[in-house]
């Protein structure tokens, strides 16, 4: 679950838990809305350790690839990893 996910799962669960007035049979929306809170703050929660470990774009492995002339016609790759 992401980031975006979690928030949005927040959002619907404080709708549900704080702006909602109908009452059902049945079931419970207000206990609904704090089980979607609660789902979307641990999601969040595990998103970011997550996200802080990952260690974002451009940190990582990446290779170099270059292509250049034999003197022949032909050509040699050259690939490096960086």
């Amino acid at each position: 679950m992401g980031v975006g996910t979690s928030l949005v799962l927040i959002a619907i669960g404080a709708i549900l838990r704080f702006a909602v007035t109908v009452t059902t049979s049945g079931f419970n929306i207000h206990t609904i809305g704090v089980i979607l809170l609660i789902i979307g703050g641990v999601g969040l929660v595990l998103s970011m350790l997550f996200w802080s470990s990952w260690g974002g774009f451009g940190n990582g492995y990446s290779r170099e690839r270059r292509v250049s002339s034999d003197g022949r016609g032909g050509y040699i790759e050259h690939e490096r990893g960086v």
